[in-house]
């Protein structure tokens, strides 16, 4: 029985947006043991894409309201259902695997956990490409676009940020794993930003501290230092933006996998150098995240299929040979407004609503 509630947990969670896929080996069954009792996995089950009343899934549910919502209040602080919290009560609504109950678990690691999510993370990621709608994008750094023209205000993350009326900060989870088994990088850990709804849900449950949008700008500037890739939600208003390394970020590894990221990544710039101007220093090769720099010649050479648009190389470029273009206007990307409309498209893409 207890089998079939988790069985039934799996089906429900690939039946969200970003999906669940399966495996041969089962790993993705021993991750939702490890997270939900077999209460809450069945709980769960019950849960949409939509926030709603506890006396809203207690009816759909057949439960008493007087005792289901204590109990999703608790799922909710365990970071295993979202949480909106609203004046005439909370609402709840089913969280997705990736992005959202990982990330909401960044404080409970332990190794077994790590280690049967770095066994799942190839099979989900290869299966979250296969959309054309990804859950973040790629925009450059903000010392990559100086002498630009006019650039979008979702395009520029100083502006962004600057749009915020609350800001959060939380481990990167990706990071966090990595050095929990004896991995990691290195680099800040501090750089998960979360913003309005999401900063509340955060800060209610523990994750993380508010910042000033100082504060933010200053970590953005360190994580230029530190060769980060900002990626920020996949909507013109977004929730999050990710500061995040080719060494520990799992989509960052599984997108190196692929031999053309750039036609996954949602980006609408990219590097160029002029060969006349190149030193031939390699500092842009270290700096890529994408393996899409190689010499030739003494010269530094950048694969369009490869380039992701996210401005590392240029700043670093001694003999200031590399200049961070936007694509012409019929190659660029248009992000949906909000997130809504992101999850929608990418529901769409996996045939969810037929």
């Amino acid at each position: 029985m207890t089998d079939a509630i988790y069985e039934k947990l799996a089906r429900h969670l690939d039946r969200l947006p970003a999906g669940f896929p399966r495996t041969e080996s089962g790993v993705e069954l021993r991750i939702l043991r490890r997270l939900f009792d077999a209460e809450e996995a069945e709980l769960a089950g019950h849960l949409q894409m939509m926030p709603e009343t506890a006396a809203a899934i207690a009816a759909r549910a057949g439960l008493a309201v007087e005792i289901l919502a204590p109990k999703l209040e608790a799922m909710s602080r365990k970071g295993l259902i979202l949480r909106a919290d609203r004046p005439e009560g909370p609402l709840y609504m089913a969280a997705q695997y990736v992005i959202g109950i990982w990330e909401y678990h960044v404080n409970d690691l332990d190794e077994e956990l790590v280690r049967d999510m770095n066994e799942y993370s190839p099979v989900f990621f290869q299966d979250l490409h296969r959309t054309k709608t990804q859950q973040l994008r790629t925009i450059p750094i903000g010392a990559s676009l100086k002498g630009q023209g006019a650039v979008l205000p979702y395009e520029e993350a100083r502006r962004l940020i600057e749009a915020q009326s609350k800001i959060l900060v939380a481990p990167c989870i990706c990071r966090k794993e990595h050095t929990l088994v004896g991995g990691g990088c290195g680099k800040s850990l501090e750089t998960c930003l979360v913003f309005s709804g999401g900063a509340h849900f955060y800060e209610k449950n523990g994750i993380g501290r508010l910042i000033t949008p100082e504060e933010a700008l200053e970590i953005l500037k360190k994580a230029e230092e530190e060769g980060l890739v900002l990626q920020p939600t996949n909507a013109k208003k977004i929730i999050n933006i990710c500061l995040c390394c080719g060494d520990c970020c799992q989509i960052l590894k599984n997108l190196r996998r692929h031999p053309q990221p750039a036609a996954i990544v949602h980006t609408n710039f990219l590097a160029r150098v002029r060969p006349e101007d190149c030193l031939g220093c390699e500092v842009c090769l270290d700096r890529c995240q994408m393996e899409a720099i190689r010499m030739k010649e003494g010269k530094a050479e950048i694969d369009p299929d490869r380039c992701i648009g996210c401005g590392l190389c240029v700043p670093t470029c001694a003999g200031e040979a590399i200049d961070l273009l936007q694509k012409e206007e019929k190659d660029r990307y248009q992000p949906p407004d909000n997130i809504v409309e992101t999850y929608t498209r990418i529901a769409m893409e996996r045939g969810l609503f037929q």
